[in-house]
Order: C-alpha cells, then structure tokens, then sequence
C-alpha cells in the first residue's frame, strides 16, 4: 500500500468530529491492506504512532528535510523498514548516516507525506483515532461485533495484533486473544467524583470502598516459579522490585496474576512521599541497610490456576483474592451503602495519609483497559492528570528555566488534547531543572517564548475549582492550580478527559465567574 492512501486517510480523519465517519474512513483503507505487516502499519500509524518505540531522530532533523518528491511512490513498508534501520542505528558516524537516511526517506515523499512523517516522528499527529474509533473501524471492516473486538484488544493490550488476526483470519483470529499469565493486561481505571455519595450514584450501593494509595499500580502474574511484574503502563519492572516476586511466591497457587499498588510506608505505617516509591521502583533494587523497602498490597485477581476471573463479578472475585491473598497484603476494604459509614471510612484513609477512597460496584466485571463507572476515586482535594503541552521561559529568579506549564486534557470525542490553562506554582528548583532539560528533548518546536512539546509528559495537576474562561479552548480554566508531581508511569492516553472537568465544572460549589489575569 502507498504511504499517500494512508495519508489522505489521515487527513479525511482530522477533518471530522464524528466517530462514526473516522470509523468508516479507517475501515475502507483497511480493505485494501493484504498482508499482516501492512495491516499492522497501517493501524499504528493511523493510531498516531511509530512501530518503533524510538529513532533517534529530533524535529530539528526533521524540519531541515530535502526538497519533497512530485508524485507519491513510497509504501508503507518502506517507510517502516526506514524507521527500523534508524532505530537500530549506534556507534561512531550515528548522526551523519542518520541524517543520510533521513535524507534519503524525506526525499521520496511528498510534501503532505513530509508533513505527515513529520508529525508521525514528533507525536503530534492527533486525528482523533484513539483506541475505541479503531474498535470501531476493525468491527466496521470485518462484521466483527465491536464487543468482541475491544475485549481481545484489551486483553492483548494493543489494536494492530487484533486487526491483523481478524482481517485475516475473520473471527477464528480472535481465539489467540484470551488472558495470558505473564503477559500483561490494561488494568481497569476509575472515574472521578467529587464525594463518596456521588460515587455511590455511579456504582451503586451496597458498594466496596479501598484505601486508595498514593504507590505504584503494579500486576504481578505468576505461572509456576516464574513471576512477572508490570507497571499500569505494562512495563516489565520484576527485576526492580524483589518485594512483589516474594510475596507472589508465597502464596498457595501455581498460576496466578494480581492487580494491585506498591508503595514505600515509613516506620510507623504512613506512606513515604511519592518520589521515594518513584524513585525505588525506577531503578535496580537497593540493597544494605540504606534500602528504601517497598510493600505491595493487592485488590484484585484476574487469573488462578486455570480460571479466568475478569467475567466475575467484583464481589465474588474480591472472594477469591481473600481466599489466596493474606489481610496483610490485601488494601482495607469496606462494604456499606451508608454515605456516612463510607465517609467515615475515606476520613480515616485521609488522616492515615493515603490519596482516599476508591468505591467500587459489587456487580462489575473486571473491564480491562476501560474507565467504567464500575470503579470510581475519590481524593481529597481535585487533582486531574494533565499533559504538558507547552512549557514557557521564565523570569526574574527563574530566568534560564522552563516554568510556566501550559496544561491539556484529552477530548475524548475528537482526541485532541484541549488547553485549560497554565501554572507555575509547585514547582521546587529540581523540579525546574529537571524539566528544563527534559522538555528541551521532547521538543517539537521552540521559540524566545516556550517550548512545544511531543505529547508525552503527564503531570498531576490539584486545584481549587473550574471556572468559565473564553481564553482556552475549552471555556474553562482551572482556578489555583498547581503541581503535585509529574506521571512518569502513566501514558498520555491515560489523561484526564475535557469531558471530566466539565462535570467538575457544572457540579455542586463551582462557579462560573470569568477567569482573571492573575489566575495562571
């Protein structure tokens, strides 16, 4: 297939907000793909990303391209194999053979085909096909039910592998995709509410509520003395963390695969600041007496000895976890449909030191990878999780550094990631430092103002309430905000939505009064 189909499909993808037309446009270019790497590329690309994770190439390369080709000739393999050469490519000379394959590709293509590689490489080509309008798009072009496919996408934990299966084997593809121990899952997420018996109107009552901790989310999957520990990003950390194998050993089953959080607890059981589990479970585990200990606690179970649990509901397989799991290394749980009970509850997490409560339905099924109303957080003050879109030079003290954060959420109808606002506050001097040099990395453009970055920093982001704002795209702003700290383990997917704020917004106690100067 010609890289020009994909791009025009690209395009066509970018320029509507219906779902159900990205859908369609998505699945009559997939008709055309025929053999399984073309499928796979295809999706990727039109998913906004690279196969390859990596290639070493900076948008100033990029943008210092040769003159663009007048009619289209490079496929998508080409193009692929182009990018993996570049992956691969070390050693003495590294910058000048790859600015010699960059030549070399760049001068093959078009200008919207520059354009689209362009963006493609930087992480900014945002045209709405997220996971769920790929679904669609597969479903649409096999006659696949949708159901069908999200669940095996889920479970595999990408869409091209699915989309490959099925546009070449039809639905018999779908057989491979089931719950695999020691091959990672997409954790179930939560939703958001402002209290808990707001979060009861979500689940529904009676409801289960659990401390929620401020650690790691990991998933620990044991298949007889082999044990495999994953982040929420499904980054394999096992050898990092000799904690959780321990405690995975430990228990009576040869197969097994937890979900769960680690965190670093000080003496008298209150939890460490994040950056101390951060900063334990980024590198090789310590050892000796200085050795920052990290504890797992677990809250769910998807797999044991043979049975596949993710179909149960959420109280029978909270059953099993406590048949396996010993109180200790379970999170503190409660079953109530009294608000008052469940509030007492999330104040004793609070004064304990945790983030607060997660409340969570009795009758759910585990939904891998969804944000269902089955499992809802409640903290104690408003926190979102935003990207960084852009970062501004600073002044006065912070003259030299990047300061001013420029903040998005994600618009799930289209994709894209909406501004809300900026902030400075929060941030300490190694905050600054560290994202002076980081951010200079990941840019895609900069000027004597800010530097624009690829979509890839999520921070958390605690503020005081929305208020309507005609300056961001979204008409709100978020009023006092400020940095808690950045996400390092969590995917710009995982951001929170325009549509959350909203709700925020137009809830008990906000206000729509106009945003000030002085508010950013």
């Amino acid at each position: 297939m010609l890289l020009t189909e994909v791009v025009q499909t690209s395009a066509a993808l970018a320029g509507t907000r219906s779902r159900l037309k990205k859908a369609e446009f998505i699945a009559d270019v997939l008709a055309k793909a025929t053999e399984p790497d073309e499928i796979a590329i295809v999706v990727t690309y039109l998913s906004g990303e690279l196969r390859q994770r990596r290639t070493g190439v900076g948008w100033r390369t990029l943008m210092d391209a040769p003159e663009p080709a007048a009619t289209p000739s490079l496929t998508v393999e080409e193009v692929d194999a182009a990018f993996a050469e570049l992956a691969e490519m070390s050693g003495a000379g590294v910058q000048a053979r790859r600015r010699a394959a960059v030549d070399a590709l760049f001068g093959r293509a078009t200008a919207d085909e520059q354009q689209f590689l362009r963006l493609l490489v930087g992480g900014e080509l945002r045209q709405g096909a997220l996971d769920g309008v790929m679904a669609d798009a597969v479903a649409r072009a096999t006659g696949i039910p949708l159901a069908k496919i999200r669940a095996a996408t889920m479970l595999r934990g990408a869409t091209a592998p699915v989309a490959v299966a099925v546009l070449t084997e039809g639905e018999a593809g779908l057989a491979q995709f089931g719950l695999e121990v020691g091959r990672g899952v997409q954790p179930m997420l939560a939703q958001s509410a402002t209290g808990v018996t707001e979060a009861f109107e979500k689940t529904g009552t009676p409801a289960a509520l659990e401390w929620k901790l401020d650690g790691i989310r990991i998933q620990a999957h044991r298949n007889g003395d082999d044990v495999v520990v994953y982040t929420r990003t499904l980054d394999d950390i096992t050898y990092r963390v000799p904690e959780v194998v321990d405690a995975v050993r430990a228990l009576d089953a040869r197969q097994v695969v937890l979900d769960g959080e680690l965190i670093a607890l000080r003496a008298d059981g209150r939890p460490e600041p994040f950056q101390v589990t951060g900063s334990r479970t980024a590198t090789r585990a310590a050892t000796g007496p200085e050795s920052v200990p990290l504890t797992p606690y677990f809250f769910d179970i998807l797999h044991q000895d043979g049975q596949d649990l993710l179909g149960l509901d959420g109280a029978t397989r909270h059953e099993w976890l406590a048949k396996l799991v010993p109180e200790e290394r379970r999170i503190p749980r409660l079953v109530t449909e009294d608000a008052a009970e469940g509030q007492a509850f999330f104040t004793e997490a609070v004064r304990r030191g945790h983030e607060g409560v997660v409340v969570k339905s009795l009758t759910a099924p585990y939904e891998a990878g969804r944000r269902g109303a089955g499992w809802v957080k409640v903290k104690q003050t408003h926190t979102l999780d935003l990207l960084v879109l852009a970062a501004e030079w600073g002044h006065g003290r912070r003259t030299g550094w990047l300061s001013n954060l420029h903040l998005g959420a994600r618009d799930e109808e289209t994709g894209e990631f909406v501004m809300l606002g900026k902030t400075f506050k929060g941030l300490t001097d190694d905050l600054l430092r560290w994202q002076t040099e980081r951010f200079q990395q990941l840019a895609v453009r900069q000027d004597d103002f800010a530097v624009y970055l690829r979509p890839e920093v999520v921070v958390e982001i605690a503020f005081d309430g929305v208020q309507t704002s005609p300056r961001y795209p979204a008409g709100m702003a978020l009023r006092f905000a400020r940095v808690l700290r950045y996400r390092e383990d969590k995917a710009p997917t995982e951001v929170d939505t325009v549509q959350t704020v909203r709700e925020i917004h137009l809830g008990p106690g906000s206000e729509p009064t106009e945003v000030s100067a002085t508010d950013d």
